[in-house]
């Protein structure tokens, strides 16, 4: 029987777990991925304390930080979850069953999918939604990058640097993305801007061969030649496994009060998961925080005992 378990092995609860254990909480950290989002990600310059880092050794430090106070950290996804009528909850994965008093759901979010032709047949074969993980195998190629907000423009600059040509397509005329992010992109001289413009099917044989692109305005069709089609239009969240547990939004974001708290005693939700409107590691650091303290309240109090929150004694008072 843990005290908590944390669903998701990103910033949000890597943290939570510091914190929790830290607390002399039984702890597990369950996630499909070491470094949830952060996967995705090329290189971060905006954590306090660290100028620039790149996402893998970013990763690597969060893991090893955990691990040095004991984190048990496991490699699996839930796939279905109990609640007992004690209040403690079941957890299950494809091979082993896990008993908690409590949850901090920290899964973060998951890419969203384009829905034409050719997107799941090519998917691995040319079709990816990583350009940090799979950009090196289309070194001096051609590649597309769809969508208009910060991951799509970051996406067509890390490429730039590797492939021969970058096509970056947006539906509209504006980009979402940050001026500065806008600015580097404009000035690659191997990144062309396809602009109102939606690829409507992806084409090929064995791999990706080519995009086949719809002009919005002009409803002019064109064929483009690519080795890579690099989808980048947002992430979503996929929450249904709390459906019968936790009140969601139409996003199906997790709703939490300010202490991470959900609708259902017992559970906690930390990070891009959460209703929040910015999506920021700090922030998830920050809300993954409050989710392990939260919950350490939460057993004091079902114990009888006092649960005032005690301050981390490492920090001077």
């Amino acid at each position: 029987m843990y005290d908590t378990i944390v669903i998701g092995s990103g910033p949000a609860g890597i943290t939570a777990s510091i914190y929790a254990i830290r607390r002399e909480m039984k702890i597990l950290v369950i996630g499909k991925e070491m470094g949830g989002q952060v996967v995705w990600a090329s290189e971060i310059e905006n954590y306090p304390g660290i100028q620039k880092i790149d996402n893998i050794e970013f990763i690597s430090r969060f893991k090893k930080h955990a691990e040095s106070f004991g984190v048990e950290i496991k490699t699996a996804e839930i796939q279905r979850i109990e609640k007992k009528e004690d209040g403690t909850f079941k957890l299950f994965s494809d091979k082993e069953e896990f008993e908690t008093k409590t949850i901090i759901i920290a899964m973060g979010l998951s890419p969203r999918r384009l829905a034409i032709p050719g997107e799941q047949e090519f998917n691995g074969r040319g079709v990816s939604y990583c350009a940090n993980c799979d950009g090196p195998i289309y070194r001096d190629k051609a590649v597309a990058v769809v969508g208009g907000g910060n991951a799509a423009l970051d996406a067509a600059e890390v490429l730039s640097k590797i492939a021969s040509q970058v096509y970056l397509i947006h539906r509209r005329q504006e980009f979402r993305a940050f001026d500065t992010l806008v600015k580097q992109v404009e000035k690659r001289e191997n990144i062309e801007l396809i602009l109102d413009s939606e690829i409507k099917e992806i084409l090929g044989d064995k791999k990706v061969d080519k995009i086949k692109v719809l002009n919005n305005k002009t409803n002019e069709e064109k064929e483009i030649g690519v080795d890579s089609v690099f989808i980048e239009i947002g992430r979503i969240a996929h929450t249904d496994l709390m459906n019968d547990f936790v009140e969601r939004n139409e996003k199906k974001e997790i709703i939490v009060d300010e202490l991470c708290k959900t609708s259902c005693p017992g559970i906690f939700a930390a990070g891009d998961v959460t209703q929040g409107i910015f999506k920021q590691i700090t922030i998830a650091c920050g809300q993954g925080t409050v989710a392990a303290l939260a919950a350490y309240q939460y057993l004091q109090e079902k114990e009888g005992k006092d649960a005032t929150p005690i301050l981390d004694r490492s920090i001077p008072k």
